[in-house]
């Protein structure tokens, strides 16, 4: 899909990868609804994108994704603002396994309610254009990390919901498709204090195996990358970008 005159929907957007993602569609002529639950942090961007890329170009929507009826009034305030969504980027997410409810809440259920959300808000068979979906997911969708069991299923099974929907028969629906892009550690706020995050103490010496090879990449890189998967990404399918490498696709056999 070309970027530049799109709209897109962009969830967990004030920071990290998610502010990345904004600034990066906005250089590249789209028009963006930032989305997060961070009222402060996310009207303060929006303040700087203006200033930048003008009133008419971007918005704020305070959305807590655990919250259907919130998330669902971002997508009615983008498209009352730009009269359309193209784009919707599942990305909002945290990682703390002693809070593992609220995890999956947010990091699965709200990338389930924001897929189902862009069927019903972008799906053909509901009156609109179509347009993509992309969910992300990280390195441990593919290799998991034995020190961070919970948010590894969480995010394993992102990439299980993106081939699912991205299956033509999902498209052939509803004229949404659906990719998952999967990044490794990136100059985010993610990790910020680890001991309060693993499930346990003794997890530590195991999130250091499990990183040991991890070369933390930045943000602007996944954007970019993000971009690329745009233009070329077919549905169903699953990129890793890890070590500031080019984004590759993860082919899955099947059975």
């Amino acid at each position: 899909m070309e970027v530049k005159g799109r709209v897109a929907l962009v969830t967990g957007a004030a920071s990290g990868i998610g502010r990345a993602y904004v600034e990066e569609l906005l250089y590249q002529g789209a028009k963006v609804s930032l989305c997060d639950i961070n009222t402060e942090k996310g009207e303060k961007l929006l303040e700087s994108l203006v200033v930048r890329h003008g009133k008419d170009r971007v918005i704020f929507c305070q959305c807590d994704v655990t919250d259907y009826l919130q998330f669902e009034e971002s997508f009615e305030t983008t498209i009352a603002a730009f009269g359309h969504i193209d784009i919707v980027i599942n990305n909002a997410g945290i990682m703390n396994d002693q809070f593992w409810e609220l995890e999956v809440d947010i990091n699965l259920n709200g990338v389930i309610r924001g897929t189902l959300l862009a069927q019903r808000f972008l799906g053909t068979d509901r009156g609109g254009r179509g347009g993509i979906v992309v969910n992300t997911g990280s390195n441990v969708s593919i290799n998991p990390y034995v020190s961070v069991p919970i948010y590894s299923a969480t995010k394993t099974a992102i990439v299980g919901l993106t081939r699912a929907f991205g299956d033509q028969y999902h498209v052939d629906l509803t004229g949404v498709k659906v990719l998952a892009i999967c990044p490794n550690a990136t100059d985010s706020n993610m990790v910020q204090n680890l001991g309060k995050q693993l499930l346990s103490a003794r997890h530590e010496d195991a999130w250091r195996r499990d990183t040991a090879s991890s070369i933390p990449q930045k943000a602007e890189h996944v954007a970019k990358a993000l971009i690329h998967i745009l233009s070329i990404g077919k549905s169903g399918s699953v990129w890793l970008v890890e070590n500031g490498q080019p984004a590759r696709e993860i082919i899955f056999q099947k059975h």
